[in-house]
């Protein structure tokens, strides 16, 4: 794929960044503009124009321009020059609304202060499967999905779906969507996909009709009541909150896995160990009927 006059090692790093951006959108979301570059850059049309004629050079067979979409496409034999498309690198730029990874002292620390993150397994779908779900969420289409449930009652592996949000619970990846088969919208584990495929009919839902993810609600939260006062006191302290109480707005649908981030005792009469579970939920009533299934 390498161009004659310039190759990948040849590239400076602020264009390496926008080729890093150019591949993960032509992969994932099935095309890449020329706006698409000058939105996310704050660079020039022609700017962006040269880019791609840059790009274009170097990697000669990876992309196609397609006048009905006005941009460039992936063409059947794409391969990755500049950027790691694996799932696992690319969700948290997602997450983080970030248009490429590392940077020049990607390998140093900056600021001179070491982090670490918990070793914990990853559960993350294939990167064709990912890239089909990314592409129906955006193009708002329907998804063709062969999904392995853990529900004792939803045998039926192959489903429609209509997704419209990716989310990240801090453990895991979901994607939000309305499923045909249950006529409810749901959530879906990611790594569970076995396969997916964008199919070419239109999405009829999307979050708008989805009350509970539209929908907020205000959690309220308190020390646990099995603790000391002076451990409550210092908990308080520690969420730097100065009240009786925490108080969380959050979206419906997501409320049951805040609880579980959060370690939170949701027994009726709070009996679990409050070293463990060091808050309790103070309006239980009206919160339950939107995360039944966290309530123990």
């Amino acid at each position: 794929m390498a161009s004659a006059e310039k190759t990948a090692e040849d590239i400076k790093w602020n264009t390496r960044q926008r080729f890093q951006y150019i591949e993960l959108m032509a992969f994932y979301t099935g095309v890449v503009t020329r706006s698409d570059i000058a939105r996310t850059f704050g660079i020039s049309d022609a700017a962006a124009t040269k880019d791609l004629k840059l790009y274009g050079q170097i990697a000669v067979d990876n992309l196609i321009y397609r006048h009905n979409v006005f941009g460039f496409v992936p063409a059947a034999g794409f391969q990755a020059v500049f950027t790691d498309l694996s799932p696992a690198a690319v969700l948290p730029l997602i997450a983080d609304n970030l248009p490429s990874p590392g940077g020049p002292a990607e390998n140093s620390l900056v600021y001179g202060v070491a982090v670490e993150s918990l070793p914990l397994p990853s559960r993350l779908p294939d990167k064709q499967v990912l890239a089909q779900i990314i592409q129906a969420i955006k193009n708002h289409k329907k998804l063709l999905a062969n999904y392995r449930s853990l529900s004792d009652d939803d045998a039926q592996q192959q489903r429609i779906i209509e997704p419209h949000s990716l989310v990240n619970n801090g453990l895991r990846w979901h994607v939000r969507a309305y499923n045909e088969q249950s006529f409810d919208f749901r959530d879906f584990v990611l790594s569970r996909f076995v396969d997916a495929r964008v199919l070419e009919d239109e999405a009829e839902s999307s979050q708008v009709y989805d009350d509970d993810w539209m929908e907020t609600v205000t959690l309220k939260l308190a020390p646990h009541t099995g603790m000391s006062e002076r451990k409550q006191r210092n908990l308080m302290i520690d969420y730097g909150v100065s009240d009786t109480h925490i108080e969380i707005e959050v979206r419906r649908a997501l409320l049951g896995y805040v609880l579980q981030r959060l370690s939170v005792d949701t027994t009726a009469d709070h009996s679990l160990d409050p070293n463990a579970y060091q808050l309790i939920v103070i309006n239980r009533d009206e919160i339950e009927p939107y995360a039944g299934w966290a309530f123990l």
